[in-house]
């Protein structure tokens, strides 16, 4: 029985498979006469074979760049009928200003729109302290300037990347500057009625060009816009042209033009001193390089408290009048305590021929001729006074600890991160005339010591109708000296001491080399061992 049933379950196999594949065909003939013709709708026109061939893709693609030159070309049109509508409102808006223009302030933009929007970007210049200070309740509310030439700017925010002098590598702020230095050009080369220009004094028209850019003071206030300070000069002139541009977030807008002539403008250097003989001397070989034999347009007051040292002070003085033939100075003998406030005010009431540009001074300023036109163009009596911010060398034992030995002063006079810093918490240095000085009451003479003086003064004039211009001086700097902090100093003084003298020392990567220096070593040492113990290997 087994032997007779292999071959029967064999032909079983071969049965089930021809049935199964009798099914197979039978289901996909089902298929192909199920299956609906492609419907010749879903084919784009003109394209004969297949729905996805090439010619479909090419089609495709034609039919999107047809729609986007269709797309094209209506914004075009609407460009044009909206610089028609522009230019309508440009040519409406320059009537209205010929009909009306309030004094002093010009439009200069083509887009702006007239009424109400003309009125409210002149109410920005009123709200700005354009024209007159604003009373601010503390130092911390005003708003700086910056101070840029034509290749470099100084700004104070710096943080941990940016730096105190760069070159304006944006592009929205590079184009944002020479769009300012551009408007006053076409300001000064063109001028009109309101311009300063004096009836009885024959106009020379001179072209000035972006070379006889000299410096500029920007500030932005997010409620108000942007105000420009420009300046200009001829070479070896003393005449500038002083153009003044307000930005209210929207066109610039001319402020005013006006001339400056700065020849005869006397000022009044007003230096306190106690001992510091030394460093007296080498203030005295800048002055006598600056101020006698260049611009002879200076006078030095230099108050001495104490009798040590102050005959010294005395022959320094009559030596360099000598060998100068410079007699433009007063040294006035104080027997008592140190005090700079009271230095000052004995110094600024010392004058007696009328009123005079008075720049106050310390031992350790440097400064260059460009600062005397820079003192000269920012401060004006019963309108401005102007406090710039210095920079403030760090300790050289530091920054060239590298060295046998650091440079000479010249060489250290650089505005790198790792060289000094912009000193925006000190407001000792400042031009202001003597008249807006005796105004607003001098220096608190109930302040003794360091620091807190400068910031009484600088309150007063906050509170004052009067302008403040502050802003960075790239030709004025702090050099470094030790400072000490006495014990006789007041909470808010030893506070303000300790502050100056841990930023006076050093940038903050040279701070944390000096913090992490054992740590340092220890790593250096050790790499050295691996080396050594490799070479040995």
């Amino acid at each position: 029985m087994p032997r007779r049933g292999f071959p029967l379950q064999g032909r079983v196999r071969w049965l089930l498979l021809a049935l199964f594949l009798l099914l197979v065909l039978l289901l996909f003939a089902y298929l192909l006469e199920c299956t609906p013709p492609a419907d010749a709708s879903q084919t784009l026109p003109g394209v004969v074979g297949e729905p996805f061939s090439r010619e479909y893709y090419q089609t495709l693609l034609q039919e999107h760049e047809e729609r986007h030159l269709s797309r094209a070309y209506s914004l075009k049109r609407q460009i044009a009928q909206l610089k028609q509508e522009l230019q309508e409102m440009s040519d409406k808006l320059k009537l209205m200003q010929e009909k009306k223009e309030p004094p002093g302030v010009q439009g200069l933009g083509e887009n702006q729109e007239p009424g109400d929007l003309l009125e409210f970007l002149h109410s920005q210049i009123n709200k700005a302290e354009v024209n007159a200070g604003a009373r601010l309740p503390s130092e911390y509310a005003l708003v700086p300037f910056e101070s840029f030439t034509s290749s470099k700017v100084y700004q104070l925010e710096m943080g941990l990347t940016r730096h105190p002098e760069e070159k304006p590598v944006r592009k929205d702020r590079r184009d944002e500057l020479v769009e300012a230095v551009e408007a006053a050009l076409d300001i000064i080369n063109n001028p009109d009625e309101e311009d300063g220009v004096e009836e009885d004094v024959p106009v020379q028209r001179q072209t000035y060009t972006d070379s006889h850019f000299m410096e500029g003071l920007y500030r932005t206030e997010r409620d108000k816009g942007t105000l420009y300070e420009l300046f200009f000069a001829k070479e070896d002139s003393s005449s500038f042209r002083h153009v003044s541009l307000f930005r209210p977030f929207g066109p610039i807008m001319k402020v005013r033009s006006t001339s400056v002539e700065t020849l005869g403008m006397i000022i009044n250097i007003i230096v306190p001193l106690a001992g510091r003989v030394d460093t007296f001397s080498q203030f005295l070989q800048n002055f006598r390089e600056v101020c006698v034999q260049r611009d002879r347009q200076v006078h030095l007051t230099v108050v001495y408290f104490g009798q040590e040292g102050l005959q010294e002070v005395k022959s320094s003085l009559k030596k360099m009048s000598r060998e100068e033939t410079f007699s433009n100075y007063t040294l006035i003998s104080v027997d008592e305590e140190f005090s700079r406030g009271r230095g000052l005010n004995i110094g600024a009431n010392a004058w007696k021929n009328g009123d005079v540009l008075m720049f106050f001074c310390d031992v350790d300023i440097r400064f260059s001729l460009d600062f005397l036109n820079t003192c000269r163009l920012h401060a004006a009596p019963n309108k401005k006074v102007f406090y710039p911010v210095v920079f403030s060398l760090y300790n050289p034992a530091i920054v060239y600890g590298s060295l046998e030995l650091a440079p000479p002063i010249e060489q250290q006079l650089s505005h790198k991160k790792d060289a000094g810093f912009w000193r925006d918490f000190g407001f000792g240095m400042t031009c202001q005339y003597r008249s807006d000085f005796l105004n607003i009451g001098g220096f608190d003479l109930e302040v003794k010591g360091w620091g807190v003086e400068d910031v009484h003064l600088y309150r007063k004039y906050l509170r004052s109708e009067l302008i403040v211009i502050r802003s960075p001086v790239s030709s004025l700097f702090h050099l470094w000296h030790e400072k000490q902090c006495a014990d006789e100093l007041t909470p808010e003084q030893y506070r303000m001491c300790i502050q100056s003298k841990a930023m006076n020392e050093a940038s903050h990567p040279h701070l944390g080399m000096l913090v992490f220096r054992d740590e340092i070593e220890a790593h250096l040492r050790k790499q050295a061992f691996k080396t050594q113990s490799k070479t040995e290997a």
